[in-house]
């Protein structure tokens, strides 16, 4: 019971935290998060502090150098004398970034020689793509026969940028061969007396404490990335044109000053952007700016002067975590982002401005935290786990939402939207109580369904109830009306509560409302037809007036409703009308009338003395409404009355509300249409329009089953003479319809 009860509690946060965490991990693993975490590791190296490093300078060869000499390809001589007055000023090492595997005359002779004579110069040997198994382009042979050469350490991403460089490689013979970088920060070492030693961890090694932990494929935000060869992310010290820098020519010249190169590491490279030796690093690319490139040379600088930092000034490398602890991280700030929500998920109007403070605040913190683990050393993912505390709050919302939306489609089966919405928007609605208000109240009620439902079998009434009143709520719904109650086949709907509107046209759009539901009933009839139910007929009665609205009942059981007179008269109202009839009140023609200036088309008005009104009413019956927003008619049907074969004998009887009248008196139909007839009366008491009367048919031809069953009609007319009425069916059973409409001439 504990347990069920603490999942209840907390179960916002159980199913929000592992789910985004789980997502964060799938998207991850699919490499959808690896450009924007690359793209943040860039950023927080571009906002870390430059760090010159003195030991490490360039030699490098610019545009102005290649147009004194006349060629991008500067000769083997001109080499061979930068080296050697290089060497002249004691560097602990010179790497030649210069790729010198043909000869390049003149000089060719000379450079060898400077080549034999300089056991601190460093040549490289280029790989050709980003793994350390492929082809390479041969370096100088004497620097190859003396073992003089490095291996190019650069090694590029798929979005163009280099931020792993290698440490060492496996030739194509075979043979374990260190990166350019590294033989030259080795050369630089050995005078500090300083060797690789081995850390005894799956061949790793480590310079004076300095463990270099060979990159795997997963490090950071990298993703099956190649991981051949004992690579390692490069710590770069800035950007571009950091290092010291000076041109060929200040050599050639003796620009420099003699101890200038003294106990440096020193490169000759090009730097010049025409010789397209220029690549993209993770300071290259700025918000407001083009990218810069950096020279291969200068990469090659960031590399050993790492290295040489690491060992000697214990300048942390670029670490990572492994993956369970990542997956840690992330599940951490997954809990953050849904317990934060779900604790701040109690209704109230600061609430989302709590929760966007609490995570805003925590993503500062989540960056601000992972900025200073990298000036630390330490590359820990920030996108994944920002994406799931961000996520995971969005799912713990989601997911109230939900539970607020199943809450209100629940209430909403029982109350109408606008009902569910006012008492969830402000709790005291819930109070008992009401107020007057001018309203309109429409109500509708399906011809003789009563007696109709005493013939179908209870589960074929429930079905036609409720397509029926699925459309007309579709309906109402769309007009802005509220339905109060469902009675059977029965609907009671207000227009002007409880919501109130500014300049609210409730009596148009009772009267819309009630147009576009007897236009709704063709589609309703196509589906009865579809689904073997007899057709239906529906009636409407609408009245605007002053009622109480409010919550009504006791503390145990409450309803929202309207009580009032003006709420018994549309129900009257709502009785005097046929099927496909909409009869208005005089209230509500005057407010269409004045206030929205609507142009009702009317087909006729009469008087009635409904029951408990002590005067008389003028009801009227509308086919129509025009206006700036409403322009809605009713199609009228063309049914004229037509002689019969023979004259049908009847005996009716006028109802008197519900209760059938005392006096039977006989008749006779002279006329029929598919749904009226023409009454000729055979008594001296004339018959009120309006009034509700039931037949029974006594001509001996007809069948007996159409004999005894009760037919429901309403006076609609006076006929041609005082006792002929014309009379509009309400209720007949298949049996009856079919028989009459036998009777009908083609006349």
């Amino acid at each position: 019971m504990n347990l069920k009860r603490l999942w209840w509690q907390w179960r916002g946060i159980v199913v929000a935290a592992p789910t985004m965490t789980i997502i964060i991990i799938l998207l991850r693993a699919l490499g959808l998060l690896q450009p924007l975490e690359w793209l943040t590791y860039d950023r927080y190296l571009q906002w870390r502090p430059e760090t010159p490093d003195t030991r490490v300078a360039i030699v490098g060869i610019d545009e102005e150098d290649i147009r004194q000499m006349g060629q991008a390809i500067i000769p083997d001589a001109v080499y061979a004398e930068v080296i050697s007055k290089l060497s002249s000023q004691q560097p602990r090492a010179i790497g030649l970034d210069i790729i010198r595997d043909v000869p390049v005359e003149p000089g060719h002779a000379e450079l060898e020689e400077v080549f034999r004579n300089t056991p601190n110069l460093i040549g490289m040997r280029t790989i050709l793509g980003d793994s350390a198994d492929r082809d390479l382009i041969d370096p100088a042979p004497v620097l190859a026969e003396l073992g003089q050469v490095g291996i190019n350490d650069g090694i590029v991403d798929n979005d163009n940028t280099i931020r792993r460089g290698l440490l060492m490689v496996t030739t194509p013979e075979g043979v374990q061969a260190p990166s350019f970088a590294l033989y030259l920060a080795l050369l630089y070492l050995d005078a500090e007396g300083i060797g690789p030693q081995p850390v005894g961890i799956d061949d790793w090694w480590q310079l004076n404490g300095a463990v270099f932990r060979p990159f795997n494929k997963n490090d950071g935000g990298y993703i099956r990335a190649d991981a051949e060869g004992y690579q390692t992310l490069i710590n770069y010290r800035g950007g571009s044109e950091l290092f010291e820098t000076v041109p060929l020519r200040a050599v050639l010249n003796d620009e420099l000053p003699e101890d200038w190169a003294k106990d440096r590491v020193i490169f000759i490279g090009s730097v010049a952007e025409s010789l397209k030796d220029r690549f993209f690093v993770p300071h290259s690319s700025k918000m407001l700016a083009l990218p810069k490139s950096m020279a291969g040379v200068e990469i090659h600088a960031n590399l050993t002067s790492q290295i040489i930092s690491a060992a000697l000034d214990g300048r942390a490398l670029i670490r990572t975590l492994s993956e369970p602890v990542e997956i840690l991280w992330i599940f951490l700030w997954s809990l953050f982002g849904a317990t934060i929500t779900w604790m701040q998920r109690n209704p109230a109007k600061d609430t989302l401005w709590r929760q966007v403070i609490f995570l805003v605040a925590l993503g500062c913190a989540l960056v601000a935290g992972t900025y200073g683990l990298l000036l630390l050393g330490w590359w820990v993912p920030m996108v994944p786990p920002l994406m799931a505390l961000t996520g995971a709050a969005a799912g713990v919302n989601t997911y109230l939402a939900h539970s607020a939306s199943q809450i209100r489609r629940t209430f909403s089966r029982y109350l109408s939207d606008q009902v569910v919405a006012n008492l969830l928007d402000n709790p005291e609605n819930l109070k008992l109580g009401g107020e007057t208000r001018k309203i309109t109240i429409l109500t509708s009620d399906l011809r003789g369904f009563t007696a109709l439902s005493e013939q179908l079998p209870p589960e074929q009434v429930v079905q036609i109830l409720n397509l029926y009143l699925g459309y007309m709520s579709d309906v109402i719904n769309e007009y802005g009306g509220i339905i109060d109650e469902f009675m059977g086949d029965g609907i009671l709907v207000i227009f002007g509560a409880p919501t109130i509107r500014v300049n609210d046209n409730h009596p148009d759009r009772a009267v819309a409302c009630a147009i576009a539901m007897q236009q709704a009933m063709v589609d309703v009839n196509v589906a009865m037809r579809e689904k073997g139910f007899p057709e239906q007929e529906m009636g409407i009665g609408i009245n605007t007036g002053s009622v109480i609205v409010g919550n009504i009942g006791s503390e145990k059981r409450t309803k929202y409703s309207v009580i009032g007179s003006a709420v018994n008269l549309a129900f009257r109202i709502e009785s005097y009308t046929t099927g496909g009839q909409i009869f208005i009140s005089e209230d509500t023609h005057e407010e269409i009338g004045t206030i929205n200036h609507h142009r009702l088309a009317i087909q006729s008005k009469v008087e009635v003395y409904p029951k408990g009104i002590k005067r008389p009413i003028t009801i009227y019956d509308v086919t129509g409404i025009r206006g700036d927003q409403f322009k809605l008619f009713l199609t009228p049907e063309d049914l004229p009355l037509k002689p019969v074969h023979q004259t049908i004998s009847v005996e009716y009887v006028a109802l008197e509300g519900k209760q059938v009248g005392a006096q039977h008196c006989g008749g006779s139909l002279q006329k029929l249409s598919p749904k009226t007839a023409l009454l000729n009366i055979q008594g001296d008491e004339p018959l009120n329009l309006l009034t509700n009367i039931k037949l029974l048919i006594q001509t001996q031809s007809a069948p007996e089953e159409v004999r005894e069953t009760d037919i429901y009609a309403k006076v609609q007319q006076q006929g041609p003479t005082a006792k002929e009425y014309v009379i509009a069916f309400t209720a007949r059973s298949m049996a009856v319809i079919n028989w009459l409409n036998q009777q009908i001439t083609d006349q």
